[in-house]
């Protein structure tokens, strides 16, 4: 029979230490005894964790007759007191004079080194399960620990960081060891350019609100805490009371009893968690052996910690359980070992003491923490798993294996991921932040009293119902407080809509919220759904009534000119032609033949009347006779017959329509004059743009909007009453000119586009639900559903249709042609007049000989 004895705390303020020692009366062929411990309870219990994982082991450790068949474990209890190394070291002292095997614990108490001096000289094996801050000279050669050895579980934590690729970390930490734990990390962030703050729990009683409200403050959403599991529910919970339990926040405990703590509150809330866990529940003989602690501790349970669930196995009572198994596997593989009474003050050690260590170190077995293999050199345990599990709707699950030799392994799927949490949208209720804004959102006309949602419609409330019926999700819709989109002032202080995501106040904010770089680094958009760019609203030109002279209006000056000249230049043609050729001159007198008085009509001042008459198209009583007059005639006519056809037909629409007057047609006319006053909405996109940007033209634009406190509006509403009523022009997107001027026909939108850019819904940083909100919109672009609510939206009653161009002036390149088929005729009416000249002259010629010769015969 083994004996076992314990020696309990007498209850102290804080935790009080139990030793628990092991007492062997050998009987051969008996291998040598189990350990004896120092366990740690708290004052309000009635009895430790790990006293219970105990008694649990050994209970289970008899009633497996084939690991120990010979041998039966039994305890008792003894008490010291709390921080007192001097009883501890005598009540080891006298327990290792009754002949024990090992000695296990004190975890973190002020006895420990007492202890462990005590076990290294007499060689006895000292155990421990909890985590010790390890020496700087560690020559603890029968030193074991079954707990994660301190720096790989600072490597496991750097590499969850890694593979979260957080910029930005919170490390809030309970005691000084908990930044040992942290070393790899905080020596982190010159290789991962990770920017870590540090913070601390207040000590005492765990009161973190205050902290708590600082780091909500200053928008610190990913937390490491690194704390025990006591600490940790008590965190949850103000955390909870906090409202910081959402989506936008990731909390990372380090405590290994994290899938222990009561989390069923957080599992709807979205909250990122993540955390380590020891224990292979997977594994059927963990899963049994956790059962069967459960169903012992429901049955006869001490007082219920606060956040812990309802019979659950801890780590240290696994790391317990494990251990006294572990002593079990080594006691069975000792033969030819027995137990001798030790007196401290002798200094004589266990001479089978290197020989049972060495056993310990060269075991190997499946425990309920997974497979356990010991360091050779320093009794730490290092080849060891660690399950990275996180909190999901369903309860906590594992997404990772991290092992301290190959690292992080991801084990979640596919179908597990698109389950998660953070990234499900289903069942969740949104806040969406919005603007009033004419069409995207406005106040519904009713008879009834609205309320809620009902009270909007527009093309966002229309995005808004798509976007949930295919994501699943519902939302209320809240406007701005301070009717503003978001910009960014001086101080770098954003303001709207962009505000409120920054805050946190709103998850989504559907709006014509224009994708800006700026707003880009403080918070998330979707891909646009719609895209626009900046344009002119300004009044439509006022119409110039016809004037007294508005008759010369059809043609140019210049056409007037040259019909003058050309009028001119033909009667003067006509007048040279007329009096060269001999065609032109007649008797005046017929009835007197043999008169050598002869005349010409086409005299200097009846040629210019030819040319008036015929431009005038009235005509006049002379005729040319000759062929070289009647061409000049004849082409003069055609000439005429063209002026006057263009004039005519130019002259309707000059008189019958309306000139329009526009003082500017583009941004450059804005930015070059300062009658006209100019702006945007203030704080706005479009205010941002002009104001970052490097262009001339638009720099000296923002210089004038600067420069004038009325230039800038505070909404649209205002800026459209501006443009309407004085001499404004207003700078805005031209999807809203669009819909303004299909509404208000005495507006129009002047030039083309000045940038290009798009609206998309807007979510804080890191949202889990941007993503979805993206895949959303792009199914709507395909289905052409976006289309379809712009046209239902932006349809109005339309303007009456005006003419596309207004009536020009007729200039040279229209009619420049006429010109040049007069310029033909007249040359060729020279060309004739020369021919007729010599045709007559020869013809006088032959007459005069004919008359000579019969003067001769006569």
């Amino acid at each position: 029979t083994i004996q076992l004895w314990f020696c309990l705390h007498s209850f102290i303020a804080g935790e009080a230490p139990l030793i628990c020692l092991l007492h062997c009366v050998p009987s051969p062929p008996s291998p040598p005894s189990p350990p004896g411990g120092i366990f740690e309870t708290r004052e309000s219990e009635l009895v430790s964790v790990e006293e219970l994982a105990f008694k649990f082991a050994v209970t289970n450790i008899n009633r497996n007759r084939t690991l120990m068949p010979n041998t039966t474990l039994t305890y008792d209890i003894q008490r010291i007191n709390l921080f007192d190394s001097f009883e501890a070291s005598r009540r080891v002292c006298d327990q290792l004079a009754l002949g024990v095997a090992a000695v296990f614990g004190p975890s973190h108490s002020s006895s420990v080194s007492a202890v462990q001096s005590i076990c290294n000289a007499l060689e006895v094996p000292h155990i421990q399960t909890r985590w010790k801050h390890p020496s700087v000279d560690n020559r603890d050669i029968f030193y074991i620990n079954l707990y994660p050895e301190y720096t790989a579980i600072s490597r496991a934590i750097l590499d969850i960081v890694t593979f979260f690729k957080w910029k930005s970390l919170t490390v809030v930490y309970e005691d000084s060891t908990g930044l040992m734990r942290m070393q790899e990390l905080i020596k982190a962030p010159s290789k991962l350019n990770l920017k870590i703050r540090i913070r601390q729990l207040p000590p005492g009683e765990v009161e973190a609100r205050p902290l708590l409200k600082e780091m909500k403050r200053d928008k610190e959403f990913y937390i490491l805490f690194d704390c025990s599991y006591r600490t940790a529910a008590e965190i949850l919970n103000q955390l909870s009371s906090m409202g910081m339990m959402t989506e936008y926040y990731h909390f990372f405990f380090t405590t290994l009893d994290l899938f222990a703590l009561d989390l069923e509150p957080y599992r709807y809330s979205g909250v990122n968690m993540t955390g380590f866990r020891l224990l292979n529940i997977d594994d059927p003989y963990v899963a049994s052996t956790m059962e069967k602690w459960s169903m012992e501790r429901l049955q006869a349970p001490p007082k219920k910690e606060m956040g812990l669930m309802d019979g659950v196995m801890t780590t240290e009572a696994a790391l317990m359980y494990d251990a006294v198994f572990m002593v079990a596997v080594a006691s069975q593989r000792a033969t030819q070992m027995t137990v001798s009474s030790l007196q401290c003050h002798r200094h004589k050690p266990w001479r089978f003491g290197p020989r049972f260590m060495n056993l310990f170190k060269e075991a190997q077995w499946d425990g309920l923490t997974g497979h356990i293999v010991l360091n050779k050199t320093d009794g730490l345990r290092r080849d060891f798993n660690l399950d990275i599990i996180s909190l999901k709707e369903d309860g906590t699950a594992r997404i990772a294996v991290w092992n301290s030799y190959t690292g992080l392994n991801l084990t979640e799927t596919n179908q597990e991921k698109s389950n998660n949490v953070t990234d499900s949208m289903a069942n969740r209720t949104l806040i969406v932040t919005t603007i009033l804004e004419n069409p995207y959102v406005m106040f519904k006309k009713s008879d009834k009293e609205l309320s809620g949602n009902d009270r909007f419609e527009g093309y966002c409330l229309d995005l808004l119902k798509e976007l949930s019926n295919i994501l699943g999700f519902t939302y209320e819709v809240k406007l701005v407080s301070d009717g503003k989109y978001g910009a960014q002032n001086d101080k770098g202080e954003w303001n709207g809509m962009v505000r409120e995501l920054i805050d946190h106040i709103a998850d989504l904010a559907v709006a014509p919220l224009t994708i800006t770089y700026v707003r880009e680094k403080v918070i998330d958009f979707s891909k646009p759904f719609m895209t626009l760019g900046i344009s002119i609203l300004y009044r439509k030109p006022n119409g110039t009534n016809p004037g007294v002279f508005s008759f010369l209006n059809p043609l140019t000056p210049d056409i007037w000119m040259y019909v003058l000249l050309a009028c001119t230049g033909v009667s003067c043609v006509l007048f040279v032609i007329a009096r060269f050729t001999p065609y032109e001159w007649y008797n005046p007198h017929p009835c007197n033949p043999s008169s050598e008085l002869i005349e010409n009509n086409f005299t200097l001042l009846n040629s210019f009347w030819f040319g008036v008459g015929a431009l005038m198209q009235q005509g006049s009583e002379l005729m040319p006779k000759a062929l070289s007059t009647r061409i000049v005639g004849g082409i003069w006519w055609f000439f005429t017959l063209i002026i006057i056809s263009s004039y005519t037909a130019n002259l309707a629409a000059f008189l019958t329509v309306e000139r329009m007057d526009a003082p500017i047609e583009s941004a450059d006319d804005l930015a070059k004059q300062t009658r006209i006053e100019y702006g945007s909405v203030r704080d706005g996109s479009t205010m941002t743009f002009f104001k970052k940007s490097k262009i001339s033209t638009y720099e000296k634009m923002w210089a004038f909007m600067s420069s004038r406190t009325t230039a800038l509006v505070k909404n649209n509403r205002e800026g459209i009453t501006r443009v309407l009523t004085t001499d404004y022009a207003m700078l805005m997107e031209s999807t809203s000119i669009e819909y303004i001027s299909q509404r208000n026909c005495n507006l129009t939108q002047i030039g083309g586009l000045i940038d290009s850019k798009g609206y998309g819904v807007g979510t804080p940083i890191g949202s889990p639900y941007r993503d979805k909100v993206t895949i959303a919109i792009l199914q709507l672009q395909e289905e052409g559903k976006l289309h379809m609510m712009k046209e239902k939206w932006w349809r109005g009653n339309g303007c009456p249709e005006e003419d596309n161009k207004e009536a020009s002036a007729l200039g040279v390149e229209n009619i420049g042609g006429i010109f040049i088929v007069l310029a033909a005729g007249l040359v060729l009416s020279v060309f004739v007049a020369i021919g007729e000249f010599i045709y007559k002259a020869r013809k006088n010629s032959d007459i005069e000989e004919v008359r000579e010769e019969e003067l001769s015969l006569c």
